[in-house]
């Protein structure tokens, strides 16, 4: 048997272990499994990992992407460059690290983009938002990144800084929080909202719910808006072709 899976803190409600277990049932993969490895504690969990010889290919979540990084044995220029691993290859006891999220946000969030939004808000510092600021970099618009806590040396400021000024120099804001996602679906990062406009393009990683109060509250001021899960199988189909490569 091939097994495949997702290593994450919580995955009751992941996208993965549904999207590629139907992808096997449907296209005949009977010699595939795709698990789901809830892990609370990384370290103590990579050894027995690596001494499953039936493991070929894992997805990482929040929060391991980029913890994940001193437990591999290799990994792309990308992963190393950005620092955050959402994709791994297993072949021969070597652990290759990828990042898919690179690709399957740039095809998810370029389609949409107007030649006036130029400077982005990045919500997060994880994993994820790091994908999201490569990609940024390589269509030159500007970007800032938004935490809790302000660290001006890594040029992150905090919620609390965003003004009216702010939201009116900065037309896209992206959200690689956790924030929103079901069951919590009340909540939202704490933006001066009252301030969108229809100049303004509001992408949220999330996809569960489809539509966050993030995005609902963009729209309500006539942003175009957008969530993560055109963004996720993408990256899910990027997985399966560096996976199939490596047989």
């Amino acid at each position: 048997m091939n097994i495949y899976g997702l290593i994450g803190k919580t995955l009751h409600h992941s996208f993965s272990k549904r999207y590629f277990s139907e992808k096997f049932r449907s296209e005949n993969l009977t010699d595939s499994q795709y698990m789901n490895f809830e892990i609370k504690d990384l370290a103590a969990a990579i050894p027995e990992l690596k001494t499953n010889p039936e493991l070929k290919g894992l997805n990482v979540t929040i929060p391991y992407k980029t913890e994940i990084i001193p437990f591999l044995d290799d990994a792309s220029e990308e992963c190393m460059e950005i620092k955050a691993c959402n994709c791994i290859k297993i072949s021969g006891g070597k652990w290759t690290g990828y990042n898919t999220d690179i690709i399957g946000f740039k095809k998810t969030f370029t389609p949409f983009l107007k030649p006036f939004q130029q400077k982005a808000l990045i919500l997060g510092t994880g994993g994820a938002s790091n994908a999201v600021a490569f990609i940024l970099k390589k269509l030159n618009i500007d970007f800032v990144k938004v935490s809790r806590t302000k660290n001006l040396s890594d040029s992150i400021i905090s919620y609390e800084d965003i003004s009216e000024e702010t939201m009116k120099d900065f037309q896209i804001v992206i959200n690689t929080t956790p924030v929103g996602t079901f069951p919590n679906v009340n909540e939202c990062p704490p933006l001066p909202y009252e301030f969108i406009t229809d100049k303004h393009y509001f992408f949220d990683l999330i996809y569960n719910p489809a539509k966050t109060l993030f995005l609902s509250l963009a729209e309500k001021h006539g942003a175009f808006i957008e969530n993560g899960d055109k963004m996720l199988m993408i990256q899910a189909e990027e997985s399966w072709k560096i996976w199939e490569n490596s047989k």
